[in-house]
């Protein structure tokens, strides 16, 4: 190997020769990204919150490197940048929970040939009998998240959705969409998260090719 670092802020400089390599996407990619982001029905500090929490979804560094700098930019606090945070946590955990109500199906042999109903997610109170002390701990911790703080609820329910469609749990997308329409969510709000989510899914994809310049260069 002939750089034994594979992360590190200045690698992102590289990104622009991107738009050497494929100018095509490379440009038709930022300007999605650009209008993502930018303010509309949600603000743009909202948007960079959600964009935060979802780069702590795709590992990629140089996005939560990034977002975060823009939020701080647009004034948000280091503790509603905590909360999208915690939320983004409590979506990761609660999407493998969630997953689990597929593992009782398969375990106990069900044969319906169809993997993903609404009405499977009921058997997640099972898990509570098979193991209460990490469930209801589970739940504390996810109840708690979701809370008004210093982002209200309806703000956590917007990011929710946003980091539900990172993690692909149907079952997520389908509580915290209906979550955030009890918040008084509109849908147009709703689709500005989801895209948001979108770019930074993507644009995590675009980020990490930093590193495969530095491999092919080696």
């Amino acid at each position: 190997m002939g750089n034994d670092v594979l992360y590190a802020k200045s690698y992102f400089e590289r990104l622009p020769e991107l738009k050497d390599l494929a100018p095509e996407a490379f440009n038709a990619f930022v300007e999605f990204d650009q209008k993502a982001v930018a303010p509309g029905k949600l603000s743009g500090k909202l948007k960079e919150l959600i964009a935060v929490a979802v780069a702590h979804i795709t590992g990629c560094p140089y996005c939560i490197d990034f977002h975060v700098k823009n939020v701080k930019k647009q004034e948000a606090t280091k503790e509603e940048v905590s909360e999208a945070i915690f939320v983004a946590t409590a979506l990761k955990a609660g999407s493998a929970i969630a997953h689990s109500v597929n593992a009782l199906n398969t375990y106990d042999e069900k044969e319906d040939d169809v993997l993903y109903k609404a009405s499977y997610f009921n058997r997640l109170e099972e898990l509570s009998k098979l193991n209460g002390d990490a469930f209801h701990a589970f739940v504390d911790f996810d109840q708690k998240t979701m809370k008004d703080g210093a982002l209200s609820a309806k703000e956590k329910e917007l990011v929710a959705v946003a980091v539900a469609h990172t993690t692909g749990c149907p079952y997520c997308i389908d509580i915290h969409t209906k979550g955030a329409k009890q918040q008084g969510t509109a849908k147009d709000e709703l689709a500005e998260a989801i895209f948001v989510a979108t770019a930074l899914k993507a644009g995590s994809a675009i980020a990490h090719s930093v590193n495969a310049l530095n491999a092919y260069d080696e």
